[in-house]
């Protein structure tokens, strides 16, 4: 008797807290159905497949090219940056518009199959998640110019993650509340690509490319957003957005917050101890 107490209890907890967070997964079989005949939507095997090739590049290219020349492919690089500027900024102009024709709670966007706008959601999402695809060629620059410092466990996890969590969203749950975290990741490589470009271009540019440490602090500030949204949106009220994907998001981002902290940590505040470093020496030396 009291065992079945005891369930019955447990059940109702968790009834209470799935009705009140909804942290009920969606179909994990199917996915949406507008999406289902759009270009990679159809099954996981051929994202996979790109993710897989992905990571076998990273570990064979730099073995290919090691007894190869850099190649020189500065006007292909600066072409794909300033695409990227161009593709990222759409993006963004294209949430702006959706949020100006949809009124919604900035915590609580549902996801919408049937209405227009829901379905322009999706799109917009789709294009993210291209956007991503396409990004793996910045490991592809790195390796033909022989690059291979930048091949870190934070670039390539970051790029190959993100392909995946992406898909997974659009095949899921495209467009909704995680549209927002697409749009400030989409304004954040407007600039990082604008940085991308411009150094590119050659060293009569590195003048304009002084913003290089501020790039990484944006970085920086765009997971602490992120994270601050997953945190607010979990504890908003009913919405009909599983909450569950508050929780996934928000661990992803921590981790790459961690990896992005390391990182900024090691270029820039090492740097600068060493510089004060050799500045004291140097003052000590001219004093003697």
């Amino acid at each position: 008797m009291e065992t079945s107490t005891l369930r019955s209890r447990v059940e109702n907890l968790f009834g209470y807290i799935n009705e009140k967070y909804n942290l009920t997964p969606p179909d994990v079989f199917y996915g949406d159905p507008r999406v289902s005949d759009w270009p990679f939507m159809n099954n996981l095997t051929s994202i996979l497949s790109i993710v897989f090739l992905y990571l076998l590049m990273v570990k064979l290219g730099p073995v290919f090219m090691a007894k190869r020349s850099p190649m020189n492919v500065t006007y292909l690089l600066v072409a794909y940056n300033f695409a990227m500027v161009i593709w990222s900024f759409c993006m963004c102009l294209e949430l702006v518009i959706v949020l100006a024709k949809s009124n919604q709670s900035l915590l609580c966007r549902p996801v919408k199959t049937d209405v227009e706008i829901g379905l322009r959601e999706a799109r917009l999402g789709w294009w993210c998640f291209m956007s991503k695809i396409a990004e793996l060629l910045d490991t592809v620059f790195f390796i033909v110019r022989k690059k291979n410092n930048q091949l870190s466990f934070l670039h390539v996890y970051h790029h190959s993650s993100m392909v995946l969590i992406c898909w997974y969203f659009i095949k899921y749950l495209p467009g909704g509340e995680k549209l927002y975290n697409g749009g400030i990741n989409s304004f954040v490589h407007v600039i990082m690509y604008t940085y991308y470009g411009l150094s590119a271009m050659g060293p009569h540019y590195q003048k304009y490319i002084w913003w290089k440490r501020y790039l990484t602090q944006f970085q920086i500030c765009q997971f602490v957003c992120i994270s601050l949204r997953c945190i607010g949106t979990f504890f908003y009220g009913p919405c009909e957005y599983p909450k569950w994907t508050n929780v996934g998001t928000l661990l992803y981002v921590f981790s790459n917050l961690l990896l992005f902290l390391n990182f900024y940590i090691k270029s820039y505040k090492s740097k600068s101890i060493l510089s004060s470093h050799s500045a004291s020496k140097s003052t000590a030396k001219k004093s003697e």
